[in-house]
């Protein structure tokens, strides 16, 4: 597997949302998508909020894509609100999905998962809503397992 053209082992650690400060509401964010990780059966996320002041929840979105990043498809939801929390998740992809799905971006409900699905690429989306002060921050820290 590689990220973006560099070769990575499977299980090595990607920092696909650095510690990123978050200020006013943002509609939706998302990162650079990584790619080159098609083959991935195993994907676990681990999302660090800091949190400093006001705000009032933060929706981070792991999503992979199935067609080179022209549909995003959610596949792990972690809210946060006003106090700090790490959180982890994980989903895979040899569990049958239970039924037919309609791909959502952003729309995947809170603390959820769907697992079954995974493809060549992922990204982190992010939305927030009230404004936050101080030191509130987010990262988000995943290992692919081929």
């Amino acid at each position: 597997m590689s990220l973006n053209g560099t070769v990575h082992q499977s299980g090595q650690h990607i920092v696909a949302l650095p510690a990123t400060t978050i200020a006013a509401a943002v509609a939706a964010v998302g990162t650079t998508a990584i790619t080159r990780l098609s083959g991935a059966k195993y994907l676990v996320a681990q999302a660090k909020f800091l949190y400093g002041a006001g705000g009032t929840n933060v929706n981070v979105y792991v999503q992979t894509s199935l067609d080179q990043g022209v549909t995003w498809v959610d596949i792990m939801n972690f809210l946060f609100t006003t106090a700090a929390a790490t959180k982890i998740s994980a989903v895979v992809a040899t569990t049958a999905l239970a039924a037919v799905i309609a791909p959502s971006d952003g729309a995947l409900t809170s603390n959820t998962i769907l697992s079954g699905l995974l493809g060549e690429r992922f990204r982190i989306k992010w939305v927030t809503t009230g404004t936050y002060s101080g030191a509130t921050s987010l990262q988000v820290d995943l290992i692919v397992k081929g």
